[in-house]
């Protein structure tokens, strides 16, 4: 199979099923006008995790990798009253025009974006006694992609979803001898994972008009403390 047919399926997909919409068409031109990389997930992932944190009952989300915010609003819009989500974007210039386009959406009230390294503001965020999340999503620099599963680990509670984009790398993750520091980043996460007794995680792959990759689930089984 081709990137075209997987293209035309998920057009397919999101005709189908991904309700036209001006708000998040418009963060997405925003974007792209602004000269962010064309790294969002696609419109049938957007809803998946909007119906992710639908399911979960999500009230408290902490995002790791802003960008435009296309992700972040779709996470918002999954939120019952008095919800709040937490985004942090280590990119200045990205993490304005998220504020930008959450301000159009009118979810400035629900959603908090938060400018630098996500390192330093993970730890943070535990000091302000901003824990626990329900939900977190990972979809930042890939080479920290374990530290920041760690935190977010930490920043749970039992019962918590954690959310961890590009898990596959085109399949270059199951290359040990691949030096590219994304796809070392990301065999350390999944080593993490499976190391980590507190959580019941897997896997899957996928394919569409973000190429071929995947995402990895992991429900926090125990007391991440």
């Amino acid at each position: 199979m081709s990137q075209e047919q997987w293209n035309a399926v998920d057009r397919y997909i999101t005709d189908h099923l991904v309700a036209p919409d001006a708000v998040l068409d418009a963060a997405l031109e925003a974007s792209a006008k602004a000269g962010l990389p064309a790294i969002n997930v696609a419109p049938n992932q957007g809803k998946l995790l909007m119906l992710l944190a639908q399911l979960h009952g999500a009230r408290r989300i902490l995002e790791v990798g802003t960008l435009g915010g296309y992700s972040t609003l779709w996470l918002a819009r999954a939120l019952p009253p008095g919800g709040r989500v937490i985004t942090l974007e280590a990119v200045p210039k990205h993490a304005e025009v998220a504020r930008e386009n959450i301000a159009r959406a009118g979810l400035s009230d629900v959603v908090e974006v938060r400018v630098g390294s996500a390192i330093d503001t993970l730890p943070q965020l535990e000091k302000e006694g901003q824990a626990p999340f329900d939900l977190t999503f990972i979809d930042a620099d890939k080479a920290r992609t374990a530290d920041y599963f760690a935190w977010a680990l930490k920043l749970s509670r039992k019962g918590s979803l954690i959310i961890t984009d590009n898990v596959v790398r085109k399949g270059a993750v199951i290359d040990a001898a691949n030096t590219d520091a994304n796809i070392q980043g990301m065999r350390r996460f999944y080593e993490a994972v499976a190391a980590e007794p507190r959580v019941s995680a897997t896997a899957v792959q996928t394919v569409g008009s973000k190429g071929y990759d995947g995402f990895a689930l992991a429900l926090v089984t125990g007391d991440p403390k």
